[in-house]
């Protein structure tokens, strides 16, 4: 099973629009993200995000390139700051490949708790528009597969 975990897109700031939506760049970052992954044949059963604007309009970007149904859905837990360990032990339960759209610093201390056990070690330095894939299967823990950034896409 995979595990794609997405930094949402950059932002606008909050003196210029409150919900800080995406940014034109960042639409852009993510449309092209979306769209090297549909090239790559990266397939996801589920997108879940963390139901703020930028979060959301990311999902629904990767949701149109890479389901059929374009669904996505917000869940509870996934906030800047929240704890990793709850959304950590319902990961535990996943039979599908999914995708989680969220922020800094929650996405970068659930990578290093999966990866470590410990949701303190810095493991990688995420970017707006930055994608994390960990793979595991009923033989091995989580591992890291691969990183994309938008700065680096061609």
């Amino acid at each position: 099973m995979k595990l794609y975990l997405v930094q949402h897109g950059a932002s606008v700031s909050k003196e210029i629009d409150p919900e800080r939506p995406l940014s034109t760049q960042g639409e852009r970052d993510v449309k092209q993200v979306a769209g090297y992954l549909q090239q790559a044949g990266v397939s996801v059963g589920q997108i879940k995000h963390s139901g703020k604007t930028r979060a959301r309009q990311t999902a629904e970007i990767l949701a149109k390139a890479l389901l059929n149904n374009g669904k996505n859905d917000a869940i509870e837990g996934i906030a800047p700051n929240d704890p990793v360990d709850p959304l950590a032990e319902s990961i535990s339960g996943l039979d599908t490949n999914t995708m989680i759209v969220g922020h800094l610093p929650f996405m970068a201390k659930l990578v290093s708790y999966l990866i470590t056990g410990k949701d303190d070690h810095s493991l990688l330095t995420y970017r707006p528009g930055s994608i994390v894939c960990l793979e595991r299967d009923e033989n091995h823990p989580w591992q890291i597969q691969w990183m994309i950034r938008p700065d680096c896409l061609p």
